[in-house]
């Protein structure tokens, strides 16, 4: 008997010898064939590392949700699995929503939300979304164990569980719309997985913070909480909020059976393009890292055309400093990548184009810039064309906006724009870029600030250029390493 999983794995076979690879990742996990969104049930479980991802496996569009699956030792050499789950019931016949893995006692479980359209499929005026349950013996096939939370009265959008397991006690938070159009996070305590109780709300939007709060988690960072969600839709606010939707988190405090306590305002976690639904877990070492969805909704995707779309974020390792910000930094095991390294010497550049790498498609570059012995009004790296008005991307300090800016120019796919952070009050300036064939991943000052995007250069234009317009710049040191490529 042919069953819906089987089906799925069938179309995704047939479709994977038609993926194109102009755009096609060298060293970040993207889906073998069709459609990619969020991270899914990120855990360490029985030596191994699983990702689990949104996933379309019959064309390279969004439809009703499966759960992709890959593992890996590392974090960075990933090797894809069978589809994991399929909506085929009727608690998820449209779509197997995100959610989270967890051990339970040995099990690898999933826990992850089951959607049903109530009325024309796309309509969300009208929809079902309840908590559900699937386990595994070996890692790789799972059973669904049915439904294990249903919303609230009053609840109608309520998904993306995250769950945890805190002094013998099972915790989840929820995501959820209310009534009124105000997004929140539900807190829930169960005795096992199967049985839970409402314990809260545990935070909800304010006056501008958006309708619906996506894919929360909850963990704890040093001495701290750390609420992590995707809002939408907060309106945009000069340089900040800029993307359709935003990821970020709130910092406060929190013990079993008392109030969530606020420490800060929201705060975006990444500045770029293409960063969304962040979701977290613990290495094997203890580590909190975290990786999120490198794209983001309504943006054009070129990549369709080569029958894909959808790419995770590279690992980071999530640290938080005396200020209460999380910085983040890629985790230290995508070294292992690295292979050929040149050294940059000393540079002063002056309103001049330089150009040091001929073909940037798998390229880490790190750079130090010396603030005070420049006064460009633009200087930095440009990968493409070597005018500011070519195809291409620049990462570059803007002097008289203090502003570290990533401008993206891609008007053939419409993908044009800037993204950008205040330059730190420092002599100095540190990046740390990873380029592959379809991104760029911007880390400043060891973690303090990360921008994200993806990028589509035409073929023959991934040249990689230092310059400096309008004054000098001083490069105090670089190196880069090409990295392992497929």
């Amino acid at each position: 008997m042919t069953t819906q999983l089987d089906r799925a794995n069938h179309a995704l076979q047939q479709l994977i010898p038609q993926v194109g690879d102009a755009f096609y990742p060298n060293y970040h996990l993207a889906p073998p064939a069709g459609w990619m969104n969020d991270p899914n049930g990120l855990i360490y479980h029985n030596g191994l590392y699983h990702a689990f991802y949104q996933h379309h496996p019959y064309d390279e569009n969004w439809g009703p949700m499966h759960w992709g699956h890959a593992t890996s030792t590392d974090m960075v050499n990933w090797q894809h699995q069978p589809i994991a789950l399929t909506p085929a019931d009727e608690w998820d016949k449209d779509g197997c929503f995100s959610g989270c893995a967890v051990d339970d006692n040995g099990t690898l479980t999933l826990i992850y939300t089951g959607h049903v359209w109530l009325n024309q499929p796309g309509d969300d005026g009208a929809i079902r979304e309840v908590q559900c349950l699937a386990t595994s013996q070996d890692g790789i096939n799972f059973e669904k164990q049915g439904v294990i939370l249903t919303p609230p009265n009053g609840i109608m959008h309520f998904r993306d569980p995250k769950v945890w397991k805190q002094d013998g006690v099972w915790w989840m938070v929820i995501g959820a719309r209310d009534h009124v159009d105000c997004g929140q996070v539900l807190l829930y305590r169960g005795e096992t997985l199967h049985q839970w109780i409402f314990q809260q709300v545990l935070a909800k939007a304010g006056t501008g913070e958006g309708y619906m709060w996506e894919c929360p988690d909850f963990f704890t960072l040093g001495e701290e909480q750390i609420l992590m969600f995707s809002p939408q839709g907060i309106k945009a606010e000069g340089y900040r909020f800029r993307n359709l939707f935003q990821s970020g988190y709130l910092r406060g405090s929190w013990q079993p059976g008392t109030a969530f306590k606020r420490a800060q305002p929201f705060v975006e976690l990444d500045q770029g393009h293409d960063f969304y639904a962040p979701q977290s877990f613990t290495a094997k070492d203890g580590r909190r890292i975290v990786i999120g969805w490198m794209d983001m909704w309504e943006s054009n995707m070129p990549s369709k055309a080569e029958y894909w779309a959808g790419c995770l974020t590279l690992p980071r390792e999530l640290s938080i400093k005396d200020n209460g910000q999380l910085w983040m930094q890629p985790i230290f095991e995508l070294e292992t990548l690295r292979r050929q390294h040149v050294e940059l010497e000393r540079l002063p550049l002056e309103n001049i184009t330089r150009q040091i790498v001929d073909e940037a498609s798998a390229l880490e570059i790190q750079l130090r810039w010396n603030l005070n012995d420049s006064n460009a009004e633009r200087f930095g790296l440009r990968l493409g064309g070597v005018e500011a008005a070519d195809e291409g991307v620049s990462v570059f300090i803007d002097s008289q906006a203090q502003r570290l800016i990533l401008n993206r120019h891609y008007p053939q796919h419409r993908l044009s724009g800037y993204r950008s952070v205040k330059i730190p009050a420092d002599n100095t300036l540190s990046l740390r870029i990873f380029i592959d064939k379809s991104s760029i991943e911007v880390f400043v000052n060891d973690g303090e600030a990360s921008l994200t995007s993806r990028i589509y250069p035409s073929k023959g234009l991934r040249q990689l250029s230092l310059f400096a317009d309008n004054g000098q710049a001083m490069l105090e040191s670089g190196q880069y390493w090409t990295l392992k490529a497929g």
